[in-house]
């Protein structure tokens, strides 16, 4: 496969060349987050009016760049993170462009580009709540394959972060199991979250927690820690999975988040006023920020402070990424 990998002999991925016309790549910086999971090319379309069946619905669309994964990478940038990678598969449809947009945002991309399937694309219907609705087609995204990993991309890594959308297929499960084997072996906590109630609903919950045991954070919104604790209450929820993994935040969206460690709420977090234009992305730029926070030192509790006003930013603007 030619493009923005180069082969080693053992056919797994090794360090990106470089986009044509861009500067080299850097060395790596210690200390960096590692984002794998998915980018996307997300359609947003906002309607002020309900849906008309069978007929026009007036709506202002856009395409943009998104994807759980890519923005989480771009929203830790913008809260400060010094370097932030992210190992992703494209389709050769938009490569260039995705390429170009992540370094745009600072984020240094690891793009593994899919000849047989085009990028994975969303279609967000955005009602005049702000509330969202996905249409999902995943594309190259679930295609990510154990060989584009290396434990090599490890490297200077103090943090691994990966989208739970990579448990939903056989194929980028396999990958993701490895990225969690190599960096526990390697002492580099991992953080994972679970991306979609749809998604979790048809794969199993309990799938799910097997194939992510041994994260040391997972990050749900509250509909997606109900479904994997069996628990109502979100608090109770986060107290439920932290008996399974060392800490839990729950993302309540206007609510703020609540915290949980060895079976207790250890904090709950309020989140600042907002004004809602596009919830799209809101989590992602929660965990962005939540990474950046505790790869800066900060504690569970100041480092949700951080993810609920990135949150609160990201609503006030159209798509996933920082505006």
């Amino acid at each position: 496969m030619s493009g923005t990998w180069a082969a080693t002999s053992r056919g797994s991925a090794a360090e990106p060349r470089p986009a044509p016309g861009s500067a080299p790549a850097s060395r790596p910086v210690p200390g960096a987050l590692l984002v794998v999971g998915d980018v996307v090319t997300d359609v947003v379309a906002r309607h002020r009016t309900p849906l008309a069946p069978a007929t026009d619905t007036a709506a202002e669309i856009r395409t943009l760049p998104g994807g759980a994964g890519a923005n989480v990478a771009c929203w830790a940038v913008r809260s400060g993170c010094a370097e932030v990678r992210l190992l992703a598969r494209v389709g050769t449809d938009s490569a260039v462009w995705h390429d170009r947009e992540l370094r745009r945002a600072g984020v240094r991309p690891l793009l593994v580009p899919d000849e047989e399937v085009p990028t994975a694309t969303v279609i967000a219907l955005v009602g005049a709540d702000a509330e969202r609705t996905f249409l999902t087609d995943s594309g190259a995204a679930l295609r990510l394959s154990p060989g584009d990993w290396s434990p090599d991309l490890l490297d200077g890594v103090a943090r691994v972060h990966l989208s739970g959308y990579l448990f939903f297929a056989e194929r980028s499960r396999g990958t993701a199991g490895r990225v969690l084997r190599d960096a526990g072996a390697a002492g580099v906590p991992v953080s994972v979250d679970p991306a979609s109630a749809g998604f979790l609903t048809e794969h199993g919950a309990e799938a799910f927690l097997s194939s992510t045991a041994g994260a040391e954070c997972l990050l749900p919104n509250a509909d997606e820690a109900r479904l994997l604790s069996g628990h109502a209450d979100p608090a109770a929820a986060a107290a439920a999975l932290s008996r399974r993994f060392p800490l839990v935040a729950v993302t309540l969206g206007a609510d703020g988040a609540v915290l949980a460690a060895d079976g207790r709420v250890t904090a709950k977090v309020p989140a600042p006023p907002a004004r809602p234009v596009d919830t799209t992305g809101a989590g992602d730029a929660f965990t962005g920020a939540f990474l950046a926070a505790r790869l800066a030192g900060a504690d569970p509790g100041r480092a949700a402070e951080a993810g609920c006003r990135a949150g609160a930013r990201a609503v006030g603007s159209v798509g996933g990424r920082p505006g």
